[in-house]
């Protein structure tokens, strides 16, 4: 683990090193607040919980995670240096873990950002404490899905525009899948197993759990499952490269 750790080390040392992490961390939290308190009516609701933050969570990351994690691997093809990284005494999983630990702790941080948003819920009310720290975790789950599949279309690809833009379709259809109004149409020609099967795959149908405040050990495999296949498809590819 100490390789993993000190490839994290340099990784997470280079998001610091230019603006675009600072830039990131503005965007991801003027979002946040706008979905938040005008997208989600945050004081219209009258209730003491983050259901108008962590709700907009599966359509924020959609966009934002993949510009977070887009370089990890393009980059390092565009400017020649893969093969370099490759050659040292590092196996390819530990490069793809210590990478990946990296925008993970990046995107944990961002997360950990938000935190006046929790003094706000808390000050005006008295919110279940418990179900917030359980919405937060879903959402550091749910990112870190979305940073693995991101982690593998970089691998794919030296244009990081290409690995965006493919991170983001894989990632859309994690949502449709157990999206309301797309399961509503499945059911109209499709059988109700059937329906219940491929809304399984969604994010959302394994993040409402979170934030009601249930960890549920079924929702948690799925996300490592998510993570899981992605970096072996990942590992995969680079190997093939």
């Amino acid at each position: 683990m100490k390789q993993v750790w000190i490839i994290a080390r340099r990784e997470l040392g280079a998001y610091f090193t230019s603006p675009v992490a600072y830039v990131f961390l503005v965007i991801f939290l003027l979002l946040a607040g706008f979905f938040t308190f005008t997208a989600g009516a945050f004081f219209e609701r009258g209730e003491a919980s983050l259901a108008a933050f962590l709700g907009w969570h599966p359509w924020l990351f959609l966009m934002l995670v993949p510009a977070a994690g887009m370089r990890l691997w393009s980059e390092e093809r565009r400017a020649g240096t893969i093969e370099l990284l490759l050659t040292l005494p590092v196996t390819t999983w530990q490069a793809i873990l210590g990478k990946f630990l990296a925008s993970w702790l990046f995107l944990a941080l961002a997360l950990a950002l938000t935190f006046p948003v929790v003094i706000t819920v808390n000050a005006l009310g008295e919110p279940d404490n418990g179900a917030i720290l359980a919405g937060y975790l879903g959402s550091f789950f749910l990112a870190g899905a979305y940073l693995a599949v991101t982690c593998m279309t970089s691998a794919m690809t030296r244009n990081q525009v290409v690995a965006f833009i493919l991170a983001v379709v894989v990632c859309l259809f994690l949502i449709l899948a157990g999206f309301t109004p797309v399961t509503d149409l499945l059911v109209r020609w499709a059988s109700p197993a059937f329906v219940d099967t491929v809304a399984a795959f969604s994010v959302i149908t394994h993040f409402d759990g979170f934030q009601k405040g249930v960890i549920d050990t079924r929702d948690l495999f799925f996300f490592l499952s998510v993570i899981g296949f992605s970096l072996f498809a990942t590992g995969v590819v680079l190997r093939n490269r």
